[in-house]
C-alpha cells in the first residue's frame, strides 16, 4: 500500500544492525513489530554460505507471523526480506506492507541491493532464491515493437558481411548484412552476365535464413540492358533495388542493410558488366526505360561517356526514397 504507518526503528535495531555492518558476522536479522515500534526479535550469526544458512530460516520464522530479515549475502552486500504468510492475519499483512519503507530509510536503503518477498517458508529454500536471483537476471519483458527491432539488431549481429559462394568467395566491402547467396541465385546472376539479350535475374531474401533464392516478385533484381546509349552500343546489367512502402518493418531493414553487400558480391561475379550506379525505389511502377536513362545518366550526353565506368561511390548512389504512407481515405 502507499501510505505509511509511521513506526519507526527503535535504537536498539539500529544499533544492531550498525554492529553487524562492522562484524560482519551476522547472517540474518529478524526484526519484528511491537508497541509500534520496529525491534530487533533475534540474530543468527554466519555458520556457510548463504545457500547452506538459508535452512535456518524455516526454523526461525512462523506459519502464520510477519517478519523482516536483513540478511547479509555472501559478500559485503544485504537482501531485504519481507515474510508475509498468507495466512496471517489482515491487519499484520497491512502493518507490515506499510511500514517496510519506514524500515529502509532509516537503515539505509542504499545497504540493500535486493528485495525479495516471501508468503510461506517455501519461498526461502536455496531453490527458491535461485529462482529469485534467475528471475531478476533476465530481461525485461518488451514491446511487440522493441522485440522486432531487437530481432534485427540480434541478426546484423550474427550475420557477417560476407559473400559465401560455391567456391567460397568472400567480400568484405561495406558494412551491411552478410547474406548467403544459394547456387541457383549465383548461378542465375553468373550467366546473366554471359548473355548478349536483354534479361532479369529477380531475387528475394528468405528471411528464415536469410538466404537470397530466386522469386518471381520485386525485391533484388539484374537487370541485362543491351541498348544504343553510348558509343559503341553496350549491354550493362544494373542493380536495381526495390522496396515498396507496404513491407513489413522488419523486411524493409533487412534488405535495406543487406542491398551494399549484395551489391558488393555481385561485382565478383559480374566485374566491369555491373553497371556502377544502383537504383533504388519505392515504387516499381517507376522503372521504364526513360527511368533508367535518368538515373544512369544517359539523358545527358555530357555523362555517356562516364556513366558507364564511373567508379562506385556514396555520390553514385540515389537515396532511397522514404516510404510512402497510406493513402488517405476519402469520406
Amino acid at each position: 500500500m502507499s501510505a505509511t504507518s509511521g513506526i519507526g526503528v527503535s535504537p536498539e535495531l539500529s544499533a544492531e544492525f550498525a554492529s553487524a555492518l562492522e562484524s560482519r558476522s551476522v547472517r540474518f536479522i529478524k526484526i519484528s513489530i511491537q508497541n509500534e515500534s520496529l525491534v530487533h526479535d533475534q540474530s543468527i550469526p554466519i555458520e556457510g554460505s548463504l545457500n547452506e544458512d538459508l535452512a535456518k530460516l524455516q526454523d526461525l520464522l512462523q506459519d502464520d507471523v510477519p517478519a523482516y530479515i536483513l540478511t547479509k549475502l555472501d559478500d559485503s552486500e544485504w537482501l531485504a526480506i519481507y515474510y508475509v504468510p498468507d495466512s496471517a492475519k489482515v491487519r499484520d499483512k497491512m502493518l507490515y506492507a506499510s511500514s517496510r519503507a519506514s524500515l529502509l530509510k532509516s537503515l539505509g536503503s542504499t545497504t540493500f541491493t535486493d528485495n525479495l518477498f516471501a508468503t510461506s517458508k517455501s519461498d526461502l529454500t536455496p531453490e527458491s532464491y535461485l529462482a529469485h536471483r534467475k528471475h531478476m537476471a533476465a530481461p525485461k519483458p518488451l514491446s511487440a515493437r522493441e522485440q522486432e527491432v531487437a530481432d534485427i539488431r540480434a541478426a546484423e549481429r550474427e550475420n557477417a558481411p560476407s559473400y559465401e559462394g560455391s567456391r567460397t568467395r568472400q567480400s568484405m566491402v561495406g558494412t551491411g548484412v552478410g547474406l548467403k547467396w544459394s547456387l541457383n541465385v549465383e548461378s542465375a546472376v553468373e550467366d546473366l552476365g554471359k548473355g548478349q539479350d536483354s534479361a532479369i535475374v529477380v531475387i528475394t531474401i528468405d528471411t528464415s535464413t536469410e538466404t537470397l533464392v530466386l522469386e518471381s516478385t520485386t525485391s533484388y533484381a539484374f537487370f541485362a540492358w543491351p541498348h544504343n546509349y553510348t558509343d559503341p552500343a553496350g549491354r550493362e546489367i544494373v542493380f536495381i533495388y526495390s522496396c515498396p512502402s507496404t513491407s513489413p518493418v522488419k523486411h524493409r531493414m533487412l534488405y535495406s542493410s543487406g542491398s551494399s553487400g549484395v551489391f558488393q558480391a555481385a561485382k565478383t561475379l559480374l566485374s566491369s558488366s555491373l553497371n556502377a550506379r544502383k537504383i533504388e525505389t519505392s515504387d516499381p511502377a517507376e522503372l521504364d526505360e526513360a527511368f533508367l536513362k535518368s538515373e544512369l545518366g544517359f539523358d545527358n550526353k555530357a555523362d555517356i561517356t562516364t556513366a558507364f565506368n564511373a567508379p562506385l561511390s556514396s555520390d553514385s548512389v540515389r537515396s532511397f526514397a522514404k516510404p510512402r504512407g497510406p493513402a488517405r481515405r476519402r469520406p
